[in-house]
């Protein structure tokens, strides 16, 4: 199985943690709310993952002080605590494999030039700065467990992202555990023992195995404690809706909610309706919510496969976003919003399964949202690459 190892680079003092952490670069919309509250913040990372000038923004972190360097290969356990429940995982480096080898395993399509911007940061600074998101079947969660127990803790505090992200308000805790220790031997032999398979971050891992790296930089879970939330749309259609929905088996609802599984809400101007899958397939994507979305909705509204990743037909959002979605379509921006059940975790490792001897075997775009997300510079990895 793949080689896990402890990390080495860069990571923030105590005191400036809270300030330089922020969401995944492609959680990051344009002009929201959330990107004009981080371009206030001169020491967010965002201004390395997303500004105009990254290395400047990275040798003024370094210069006055707020990034340490560590050369003592090290695990860092990190937990978060969202609501009631408690999520516990670790960053490490991981070996970059190819996906033909089933040590790494993709549920999604990865395409080279949409990797570019992540490559060239890469090669602009010789470090990586946000982690691909993988899943193990193997027993990682009891040791992470006694770890909390056992060790002080690195880093203690809580998100603010003025409410425009949903790592807002999370607690987070870390704790440090040098790779050459008892609980990092450990670590390294669970982690090792199984496959790993990506959540979230394809393009992340897509861009360390173009630049042949020897590693990435990766966060690591359970994959009982990993929490999918459903991927949301609201959609223009070339046809619009009040044309077509005499032809639906529509169920007039008051409540435009998350819907059972097979069942999709729908929400107009003109009403809430609930429209139940009419034939759900065998095949492992065929089963997928938002692939029967795909065939029964799609093309009464004039639309293509093609047009999934254009703004002008779709946008996307989280299951907590259904009031931003209302608003999408109360203003007359889109004509509809659509809300479907979440995919299962088992879902996605029946498809990932399936894929490693098909790579044409994989989860439709835009199906899966992992929440809450994992954040980026907690560690900034020095990545090597092959001789």
């Amino acid at each position: 199985m793949a080689e896990i190892k402890g990390l080495t680079g860069l990571r923030p003092v105590r005191e400036s943690i809270e300030r330089i952490t922020c969401p995944p670069y492609d959680v990051i919309k344009a002009g929201s709310h959330l990107e004009s509250f981080l371009q206030q913040n001169e020491d967010s990372l965002y201004h390395i993952t997303l500004g105009r000038e990254p290395v400047k923004a990275l040798n003024r972190l370094i210069g006055e002080g707020l990034l340490q360097e560590d050369l003592i290969p090290c695990f860092y356990v990190y937990e978060q605590l969202y609501g009631q429940e408690i999520r516990r995982g670790v960053f490490a480096a991981v070996e970059v494999v190819d996906y033909q080898e089933g040590q790494i395993i993709r549920h999604e399509k990865t395409f080279d030039d949409k990797v570019k911007g992540r490559i060239a940061l890469r090669e602009k600074t010789g470090y990586t700065f946000e982690p691909v998101f993988l899943l193990t079947q193997a027993p990682l969660r009891a040791l992470l467990d006694e770890v909390v127990q056992k060790y002080p803790v690195e880093y203690e505090f809580c998100s603010d992202f003025a409410q425009a992200s949903e790592l807002h308000g999370i607690k987070n805790r870390i704790f440090r555990i040098e790779e050459n220790s008892k609980e990092g031997q450990q670590l390294k032999k669970i982690l090792a023992s199984k496959p790993l398979y990506i959540a979230d971050g394809h393009h992340r891992y897509h861009a360390s195995l173009l630049s042949k790296q020897t590693h990435c930089l990766a966060y690591l879970c359970e994959s009982t404690d990993a929490r999918i939330w459903a991927y949301n749309r609201v959609i223009n259609g070339l046809v619009k809706f009040a044309a077509i929905k005499d032809k639906l088996p529509l169920i007039k609802v008051e409540q435009f909610k998350t819907p059972p599984k097979h069942s999709f809400a729908i929400y107009t101007r003109e009403g809430t309706y609930l429209l139940k899958a009419q034939n759900v397939p065998d095949d492992v994507v065929g089963c997928l919510d938002c692939s029967i979305l795909e065939k029964e909705l799609y093309p009464h509204l004039g639309l293509t496969h093609e047009m999934i990743t254009d703004s002008a037909y779709f946008d996307y959002y989280a299951e907590n976003e259904l009031e931003k979605m209302k608003e999408c379509v109360n203003s007359g921006k889109y004509d509809l919003a659509v809300a479907l059940a979440p995919v299962s975790v088992e879902e996605l490792i029946a498809v990932a399964n399936a894929g490693i001897n098909d790579a044409n075997i994989v989860m439709p775009e835009k199906s899966t949202f992992f929440a809450p997300k994992i954040l980026s510079g907690i560690f900034i990895y020095k990545h090597a690459k092959q001789i």
